[in-house]
């Protein structure tokens, strides 16, 4: 319900969206002060014109206005009606400002890796942490097994069976504080074994090859062409890391043709192949593409983690492991994973409520996908946009030679955004193109209407 208001000469536009209109509400006066769009001493509409204005209840507004009363980012006082406090204001622009601004502090952000963290099931986590902490058996509280808890290895063996297809025994299930700690322990597993060479897509995240690279493993890439990655070329490399059912970032899956010869190829040679299935759970317009693992439980290390389902700083991912790598994975590395984040997300699992937020997740991202591709049609129509058929991001294909300027622009607008150049791995032999990586999941639901518009006044 996105709205303008006129009252006392204002003209703002609002977007008071979310789990609940006070919030929403709340949100979006926050971050029209926190931004300046709302200048210090400002005197906003009564409650109950704002109310009349929106088509929401005055106590809405009032109780609104009280949260931000009580932050100290407004004031109210008899006679002179409710204003923006002075102390909100930003910090005034420098003689001489310098033409970069510092990325941390844009107040809108379209950068991959992360869900709207605003919509994060707090009181539906916060009921299974109970019901799990009462039924917890005394011993779960002591230094347990260093795979994880099994109720948590039992719960993810039958969703993941369910939903992505995988063979997951809940005794070849390990859990682990993300997909990041994984790929590390894993690196260094096979670096003990004497692997030298992990090779990557050429296209992914740098984070993920300094892993790599610091666990004493050389990174190279694999080759790609118009169809994909060439999965099924790994040269002499001792293992494979891929995204098969989404790639990361460029959004397509691996063909069935590559994903059978790269199973078939780690069959005869003993290459172990690395699967991050970070994002699953999100298909909208084409059937969810299987596991690769399934294909052959023996050489594939399947990992998962709920950072995109439900948020990152849960810490909690996990990895189905073929029985010749289990002893060397739970001796290599020990529990890190809270033992009430473990019970919590079983819980979570088993009561059908991961099941009912990730529906609700996939249809909200599915509408900002389409209002995202709507705005662009209409506003920006050279630009093409890719790899929407899954996953929380989209690639922008830009006019050759732009997007160095066009990731400027967006600074200059308030907007963080990633080139599709920051993803390339520095070997790969590939043909350079200009696009963006456009994470349309990351902004919260009051931001999400400007952060849109940020970006298509920053596109040619």
């Amino acid at each position: 319900m996105a709205e303008r208001w006129a009252t006392f000469g204002i003209d703002l536009h609002l977007d008071p969206t979310g789990p609940g209109l006070r919030r929403g509400l709340t949100d979006a006066l926050r971050e029209a002060v926190r931004t300046g769009r709302l200048a210090p001493g400002t005197r906003l509409p009564s409650s109950r014109s704002l109310a009349a204005d929106l088509g929401i209840a005055r106590n809405t507004v009032a109780d609104a206005y009280a949260d931000l009363v009580a932050e100290g980012r407004l004031t109210a006082r008899q006679g002179s009606g409710t204003r923006v406090a002075d102390r909100a204001a930003p910090a005034p622009p420098a003689a001489a400002p310098s033409p970069r601004r510092t990325p941390g502090r844009l107040p809108y952000s379209l950068v991959p890796g992360t869900p709207d963290l605003s919509s994060f099931p707090r009181a539906e986590w916060l009921r299974a942490t109970r019901r799990a902490l009462a039924a917890a058996p005394h011993d779960a509280f002591g230094y347990g097994d260093p795979r994880g808890r099994p109720e948590l290895r039992t719960a993810l063996a039958d969703y993941l069976a369910r939903v992505r297809g995988v063979r997951a025994d809940p005794e070849h299930l390990v859990v682990r504080p993300g997909f990041a700690d994984g790929l590390r322990l894993l690196c260094e597993v096979l670096r003990a074994r004497g692997a030298r060479t992990l090779a990557v897509e050429s296209y992914g995240l740098d984070v993920h090859r300094d892993l790599a690279t610091r666990a004493g493993l050389h990174t190279t890439p694999l080759p790609h062409d118009a169809l994909g990655t060439r999965a099924q070329e790994p040269g002499t490399a001792d293992a494979v890391l891929l995204s098969p059912a989404h790639q990361f970032p460029l959004g397509g899956a691996l063909l069935p043709e590559r994903r059978a010869a790269v199973v078939d190829l780690a069959r005869r040679t003993g290459t172990l192949i690395l699967e991050d299935d970070y994002d699953g759970e999100f298909r909208y317009d084409r059937q969810p593409v299987g596991a690769l693992q399934d294909l052959d439980p023996d050489h594939v290390v399947y990992l998962g983690t709920a950072s995109k389902s439900l948020a990152p700083g849960l810490r909690l991912g996990w990895m189905v492991v073929p029985p010749s790598l289990l002893p060397a994975v739970t001796e290599h590395g020990g529990l890190t994973v809270g033992v009430v984040e473990q019970l919590t997300l079983a819980e979570f699992l088993t009561s059908g409520a991961y099941d009912r937020h990730v529906r609700a997740a996939r249809l909200r991202y599915r509408r900002r996908r389409d209002a995202l591709v709507r705005a662009l049609a209409e506003r920006a129509p050279d630009v093409q946009v890719t790899g929407i058929a899954a996953g929380l991001h989209a690639v922008l294909r830009l006019p050759p030679g732009t997007e160095r300027s066009v990731v400027q622009a967006a600074t200059w607008h308030g907007l963080l955004v990633h080139g599709l150049s920051r993803f390339r791995h520095p070997d790969a032999d590939v043909t350079p193109s200009d696009a963006l990586v456009v994470g349309y999941a990351t902004p919260p639901d009051h931001a999400w209407a400007a952060t849109l518009e940020a970006l298509c006044r920053a596109l040619p």
